[in-house]
């Protein structure tokens, strides 16, 4: 019975889990806890496996009724095809998203390059506030083309922003040439062509009376000239109803 009685004692302490001094607790710290998670433990605490999963199904099942909507050619689907491009042709409002961000938070979004002054900015009202592009005359008007407007400014003249907004285009574009398009917070756009250099980037956000490029010089080099177009909407509107030309 003793020799029994040894037998059980030896079992039990063989049995007992073994807990080894972590550096911590030598020093006389508490024990850091790991989130290392074992297979029974369940997920990282800030990642959710399953809505991860739902969110890739969900994506996928989007792109493939899309696809499903375009290839096939029944009229039926006619409605939701148009629907879907439609929504896809709309350019979205940087503009407005970060001009309605900054009055509600009090900075502007991370992802776009502003100014660092801008957070100290406050718009005292909703109104576009333009300021002329350049110092020069109107050479062509409004109603010659429906488009926009050709100033005649000095040589080599600089041509400034409008007002502050987001460079939406910044290249040749057909009709224009070299082309400035800048999307403002009203949900209005200025067109500035006809340039014979650009001084932005695409996506970047200025402000108003900013350096946008120089005019284009005329053919006998004593004057410059660019176009400027203002466009609510699909639509282009004279540039004279919303800036005051001397």
């Amino acid at each position: 019975m003793a020799k029994r009685r040894k037998m059980r004692e030896h079992s039990s302490v063989r049995d007992k889990p073994l807990f080894w001094a972590q550096d911590e607790e030598r020093y006389g710290f508490d024990r850091i806890s790991s989130f290392e998670a074992g297979p029974d433990e369940g997920n990282h605490p800030l990642f959710n496996k399953e809505l991860f999963v739902f969110k890739i199904l969900g994506s996928v099942c989007l792109f493939l009724i899309i696809a499903i909507l375009f290839k096939n050619e029944n009229a039926t689907f006619n409605q939701a095809r148009n629907l879907v491009q439609s929504t896809m042709d709309k350019d979205f409002q940087f503009a407005t998203v970060s001009n309605w961000y900054e009055k509600q938070f009090g900075k502007p979004l991370a992802l776009l390059p502003f100014m660092e002054n801008q957070d100290n900015k406050v718009a005292d009202t909703d109104e576009p506030q333009y300021a002329l592009p350049a110092s020069g005359r109107i050479i062509e008007d409004f109603a010659k083309n429906g488009q926009g407007i050709v100033i005649e400014t000095g040589k080599d003249a600089t041509v400034q922003s409008l007002n502050e907004g987001i460079v939406r285009f910044a290249g040749v574009k057909e009709g224009f040439g070299k082309t400035v398009i800048i999307q403002h917070t009203d949900n209005t756009e200025t067109w500035y062509g006809n340039l014979a250099s650009i001084d932005v980037t695409l996506w970047t956000f200025i402000e108003k009376g900013t350096k946008l490029g120089l005019a284009t010089s005329s053919s006998d080099g004593m004057k410059s000239s660019f176009n400027l177009a203002v466009k609510k909407g699909n639509d282009f509107i004279d540039p004279i109803q919303v800036i005051q030309f001397e």
